[in-house]
Formats: C-alpha cells, structure tokens, sequence
C-alpha cells in the first residue's frame, strides 16, 4: 500500500480540520514524544534481555532473596 502526495494531502487536510491548527504542534510533539518514549523502552528491554543472557544463574536478586530467607 503507497501513499502518494494527493492521499497525504487529503489525510494533512481531513487532520487539520479534526484537530485545528492551534492543537497540531501539540499533537506532533506528543507523539514524538511517544515514539521517544517507546524506542527507549524497546532499548531498555534489549538490554535486559542482555544481561540476562550473560548473568551465570543463580547470581541474580531472585536467588540471594530466597538465599536470605
């Protein structure tokens, strides 16, 4: 499915007049804010997944709670 510049139009013109001009940099800067917000999450969660990967098991906060106990 391509968009060409004719439906980009008619989707800016149909967004225009839903939201107005004065909420738009509004709407823009929060879902950039978002997009922000979910690829530092997504790096977060690789990150995790890291070092999960490389902890030797029975090292991690789980194991010395129960060690504790």
């Amino acid at each position: 499915m391509n968009l060409g510049t004719p439906e980009l139009l008619v989707i800016l013109v149909i967004v225009l007049l839903v939201f107005g001009g004065a909420r738009l940099p509004k709407l823009a800067r929060s879902l950039g804010q978002a997009q922000k917000e979910f690829k530092e999450g997504l790096s977060e969660e690789s990150d995790d997944d890291n070092n999960r990967l490389t902890r030797p098991l029975g090292r991690g906060p789980a194991s010395r709670s129960a060690a504790e106990d």
